[in-house]
């Protein structure tokens, strides 16, 4: 299906495998691709909104704005800078949808890698005894150089939560991560593993777990 637009004042497309819209487009809203006028990934995280839970609407905002600069691998550019989304939607009135990203936008958080780890932070930000984890946290040695970055971690109780998603499987995934269970108990973390499987179980299998790495490492609910 592909969705076309015309401006305001003018007929919707109607034609076969199309889905008319009609839009009032500035030039802050358009990019182009292959020659052809599309709306940005800004102005396309606005849209998509009307389809979309609260939910995936974050998930995706974190796919869109997720950068980081580690010690290892290809620096990460976001496809839209967070600050840049930000203006992009402060700057818009009167758009179907325009408060649900608002208010999406007060849960995006920059460094995250998959939308599991999105997920897996927003099951954990409800519950107002947990301290907040953030993003792509990094577990440093005594000379502050980091060895380890974590998926999601709270410096406050040294503990970190990695996903283990299907490519953990492989040997060689294995052998990273062995050195990398190693290395960060090393260093005095207490690292958490969550799982496809752990998700599927709900928030209140993941609360319970994640709360149980907290307390060995001196955590207590108020």
């Amino acid at each position: 299906m592909l969705h076309l637009s015309r401006a305001s004042g003018k007929g919707k497309p109607r034609r076969r495998n199309v889905e008319g819209h009609r839009l009032d487009l500035s030039s802050e809203d358009l990019s182009t691709v292959a020659g052809l006028a599309v709306t940005g990934i800004a102005r396309t995280w606005l849209d998509l909104a009307g389809l979309l839970s609260a939910e995936e609407l974050i998930v995706m905002g974190d796919q869109i704005v997720s950068a980081h600069h580690r010690s290892f691998g290809p620096a990460r550019h976001a496809l839209v800078p967070l600050d840049d989304l930000r203006a992009f939607i402060g700057g818009k009135k009167r758009v179907a949808h325009l408060r649900k990203c608002q208010s999406a936008l007060e849960h995006l958080r920059v460094g995250v890698d998959s939308p599991p780890e999105t997920l897996l932070r927003l099951m954990l930000s409800n519950d107002p005894e947990m301290p907040e984890f953030v993003p792509n946290v990094a577990i440093c040695d005594e000379h502050g150089k980091a060895q380890i970055w974590s998926d999601l971690g709270c410096h406050e109780f040294r503990t970190c939560l990695e996903y283990d998603g299907a490519h953990h499987l492989t040997p060689e995934q294995q052998a990273r991560d062995h050195y990398r269970d190693l290395k960060t108990a090393e260093l005095g973390w207490v690292q958490v593993k969550i799982s496809k499987t752990d998700l599927a179980l709900g928030q209140r299998a993941v609360r319970a777990k994640v709360r149980r790495g907290l307390s060995m490492a001196g955590w207590r609910p108020f």
